[in-house]
């Protein structure tokens, strides 16, 4: 009976592990995606945070099919409504107009 339940915490513990990784691994992915995009390193943080936050993995990869140059901010976001999903779309241009201003960190 023991050796179930340490195999499940166990189990559950990686399952965690991995949870946190993805995440992790998104915002960075995110975040250099906006910095090769062209925009600036504190505005890319701010954005990731926000995003990686606000969206799922799954909405997340599908913002991965918009890498590419887009020098401005506006031209990212005209990418990001090619994506079909409003919540993308929502958090995307919330948060370019947040943390360009400074309102968000």
């Amino acid at each position: 009976m023991m050796k179930l339940v340490k195999r499940a915490l166990m189990l559950v513990g990686l399952l965690a592990l991995l949870v946190v990784s993805a995440h992790l691994y998104a915002g960075w992915r995110v975040r250099g995606a906006l910095l090769e995009a062209g925009m600036s390193a504190r505005v890319s943080t701010c954005m990731a945070k926000r995003m990686v936050r606000h969206l799922s993995f799954v909405q997340l990869m599908k913002l991965q099919a918009l890498e590419g140059d887009k020098p401005t901010p506006g031209a990212w976001l005209r990418a990001v409504r090619e994506v079909d999903d409003t919540k993308v779309i929502l958090v995307t241009t919330t948060s370019a107009a947040l943390c360009k201003v400074g309102i968000a960190r």
